[in-house]
């Protein structure tokens, strides 16, 4: 299992995320200040230091965290391919602000002025975006490792937990607030799962993000004649066969729909109908399930 092809493809605002969250820590990190990053009874009840909530979500206080952390992120871009870019940004949305409420109700609850009681990072994404990994990405290879049973999900799991205890206490409680924010998405509060942005709003990070690493985009449809001399470049008529209509779907575009969990068939007849559209495909293929 994986999270579908190598590269963005179909997830710029994960790629967006991802660089976000790596220059934010990086720039902390040079000025010494990643540790202090985290949110406190004093910082957020005492002092209203709401600059610390919004550097929270995105910069992590060491480079362990980081390092898991963008894994993470990097796979989870599996649920942006699935239920595309613009329900994907309301996920990130949603879990972000659940989450920081769960946190600073923790911290008020806790009244410790003198304790860093919650680590920097995007913790209510990433562990909100578990709760999806456990009911929708299904297990696809089972091993055993010393008479002890493994699953594929497994490492995703394990890079988890690492995640989770990496500062202890600091750590554990955004990632139960994730988790929680993640169970309120599934069970739709607020009707969340149908919200939408305008359009202008998710396109803007596909117009943000840079070329996907991996996936060189396709070569532009070049005229032949453009090297030859302009006399020569007169329409000449053919009698070759029309090119056929993308009837064939794309190994990686099938590749894509299989990760998420869909049967590989249904995949290439849903690519078929969308004329290898992945986004418009896999929108057939949810509302072929939910009939």
């Amino acid at each position: 299992m994986n999270g579908g092809p190598s590269g963005f493809n179909n997830a710029p605002v994960t790629r967006t995320f991802i660089i976000a969250s790596a220059l934010f820590t990086i720039f902390f990190g040079i000025q010494g200040r990643s540790i202090k990053l985290g949110l406190s009874y004093q910082d957020v009840i005492v002092k209203l230091r709401f600059w610390k909530l919004v550097m929270s979500v995105f910069a992590f206080s060491s480079t362990p965290e980081l390092m898991f952390g963008l894994f993470l992120l990097y796979y989870f871009r599996v649920f942006e391919r699935q239920i595309g870019s613009n329900k994907y940004s309301v996920f990130i949305l949603f879990s972000i602000i659940s989450s920081l409420l769960f946190e600073v109700l923790a911290i008020s609850l806790l009244k410790d002025p003198a304790a860093n009681l919650v680590t920097s990072g995007p913790y209510g994404l990433l562990f909100a975006s578990f709760v999806p990994f456990f009911f929708d990405i299904p297990v696809s290879t089972r091993f055993r490792v010393f008479g002890v049973r493994f699953s594929d999900k497994s490492f995703i799991y394990l890079a988890g937990l690492q995640l989770l205890l990496s500062s202890w206490r600091r750590s554990i409680l955004p990632g139960i607030c994730g988790i929680l924010a993640g169970s309120l998405y599934r069970l739709n509060v607020f009707g969340i799962r149908k919200a939408k942005f305008p359009e202008f709003i998710s396109s803007f990070f596909s117009r943000l993000s840079l070329p996907s690493a991996g996936n060189p985009p396709a070569a532009p449809n070049r005229d032949v004649r453009g090297n030859m001399p302009s006399f020569m470049s007169r329409p000449v008529e053919r009698n070759y066969p029309s090119a056929p209509s993308a009837t064939e779907p794309p190994e990686d575009a099938i590749a894509t729909l299989v990760s998420m969990g869909f049967d590989r068939n249904s995949a290439r007849q849903a690519l078929v109908q969308a004329r290898n559209d992945v986004n418009i495909a896999t929108n057939i293929l949810l509302e072929s399930q939910s009939h």
